[in-house]
């Protein structure tokens, strides 16, 4: 129903956000990763989904076209509602969703929260062909080669280090090293810089 919402941030949180448009407001929902996008911003717009229930409507709103692409394609498979969709893409960025379930890493979907096993594998069966088509047909989604830094990011949110302490020192690393390629070398250094 909307495409995308464009106005002033009246509200933000991690999670929701108020988008005064033209003096109406709108209460969107939103992931970790637009609010970081957003976070220091006082105007901007965000794409949109309106999911329609008997006992409410409830907008969603991203920072980037490729985070509601995926959001549709997660709310698709059955048993991963919209909050648990919005939870992916929180804990991780669309193209890190993608590539896990291209590489079929049902592994790492279920460290997300409110992810089972069963649920995990249920995405990557069904979402797979999708995603794949969508990686090697369309300009409109990122490049899902995996690239060193987000092998690092996740390697070290697997050991329990949060996402955002992870990319800092990822790139605190690659500032001061810029043509490192090896992806041990660069989580040993990261852990370091910790």
């Amino acid at each position: 129903m909307y495409a995308y919402l464009q106005g002033k941030f009246s509200y933000k949180s991690a999670t929701q956000v108020f988008l005064d448009v033209n003096g109406v407001g709108y209460e969107v929902n939103i992931s970790l990763n637009t609010f970081t996008s957003i976070q220091q911003l006082n105007e901007g717009k965000l794409y949109t989904y309106l999911q329609i229930k008997e006992d409410a409507h409830t907008l969603f709103g991203f920072f980037e076209k490729e985070e509601k692409e995926m959001f549709l394609l997660l709310i698709s498979v059955s048993g991963v509602g919209a909050s648990t969709a919005r939870m992916m893409l929180s804990s991780m960025k669309a193209d890190e969703v993608a590539k896990a379930i291209i590489q079929g890493n049902a592994k790492l979907l279920e460290n997300v929260k409110g992810i089972g096993k069963k649920t995990a594998e249920r995405l990557v069966l069904e979402l797979k062909d999708k995603v794949g088509k969508q990686a090697n047909n369309s300009n409109s989604m990122p490049n899902f080669a995996p690239s060193i830094e987000q092998d690092a990011v996740i390697a070290l949110t697997g050991l329990g280090i949060s996402r955002g302490q992870a990319e800092q020192a990822i790139q605190k690393v690659i500032r001061i090293e810029p043509d490192i390629i090896i992806l041990e070398e660069l989580i040993k250094k990261a852990l370091k810089a910790i």
